[in-house]
């Protein structure tokens, strides 16, 4: 079956709507020839003369008068559709986003990504959503509006992505731990108990290979799943945790917090949605909110002598 003519419902519309053809063709701003031929093909379609002669006018046929205001809110509607988004009113906007992103991310950026929402969108929530892999299928599918990561050759080459910051890895113990005193050697570090942070399971990373670069290892006592956790167990025992510097910057307070003593790739951590949201208006201002914040928290996570602190 051939697919109708919708550019047929703007002839018709016009036709109805102002009950001549000479000045639905005005109108229309078509040729009294082209005019009678889209009418032709109008009655060819629906099957019905839609006009007939009475007198010296026109009137409508039932059939017309029944599709009169059908067809005009039809096309309405289309018009409404194909029209650029309005204006964003912030203070009216109703709306979930859902971010799929680190623990640690969300305590070192989330309180004042929430503070900055509720101040200038009051009836916008933010659903954090936990990060178990980096499987792109919650962007794809709509599930999830914003996602942070690293870009890697398998991230799905269709989504957006916008730099937010570069990040690196930094050692991080108790206050009491003997790395918190002196200076902190390659041998010294390799030499301590770890955790390492592995989402897969595997029981290796760039740390390592930096450590058997200069004929080092370390000893792995506890994997964990999160930096969050590695900070957290840290805190509380004589273990060392190597996590990302800008990450963690809220969950190392009261720590001590040291360069890595073997050189380590610093890595750029990046903003990525769906093409299906890159016009969205509200999405924009989401997104452009969550840079300024990225941007506006750009300190260094490690004083000058090492220990992370409230002050």
């Amino acid at each position: 079956m051939t697919a109708p003519d919708l550019n047929l419902l703007i002839t018709l519309e016009a036709v109805l709507a102002e009950g001549s053809v000479a000045r639905a063709a005005k109108r229309l701003r078509l040729s009294p020839s082209a005019m009678s031929r889209a009418l032709a093909r109008l009655r060819e379609t629906t099957g019905d003369p839609l006009l007939v002669r009475a007198g010296r006018g026109l009137v409508p046929t039932p059939r017309a008068i029944e599709l009169r205001d059908r067809v005009s809110q039809l096309v309405s509607e289309a018009q409404s559709v194909l029209r650029p988004s309005k204006k964003l009113d912030l203070q009216r906007l109703e709306r979930t986003f859902r971010l799929r992103t680190s623990e640690g991310f969300v305590e070192c950026f989330g309180p004042e990504l929430i503070a900055r929402v509720a101040d200038q969108a009051p009836h916008v929530r933010l659903c954090f959503m936990q990060k178990p892999d980096k499987d792109s299928k919650a962007l794809r599918e709509g599930a999830v509006d914003l996602e942070t990561g690293v870009i890697e050759t398998s991230t799905a080459p269709e989504l957006y992505s916008q730099a937010l910051f570069r990040d690196n890895y930094v050692g991080v113990v108790c206050l009491s731990h003997p790395l918190a005193q002196g200076v902190v050697t390659a041998e010294r570090y390799a030499a301590g108990k770890h955790i390492l942070v592995s989402r897969t399971g595997a029981d290796r990373g760039p740390i390592d290979d930096a450590l058997v670069s200069q004929g080092l290892s370390r000893n792995v006592v506890t994997m964990v799943a999160g930096f969050s956790t590695a900070v957290g167990l840290a805190r509380v025992s004589d273990l060392i945790a190597s996590v990302p510097a800008r990450h963690t910057t809220s969950l190392r307070e009261g720590m001590y917090s040291f360069p890595l003593p073997v050189p380590t790739e610093a890595f750029t951590l990046s903003l990525l949605w769906h093409p299906r949201f890159a016009a969205d208006p509200a999405h924009q201002w989401l997104r452009t909110l969550l840079r300024e914040v990225c941007l506006d928290m750009q300190t260094d996570p490690i004083s000058a002598s090492g220990v992370h602190s409230n002050s």
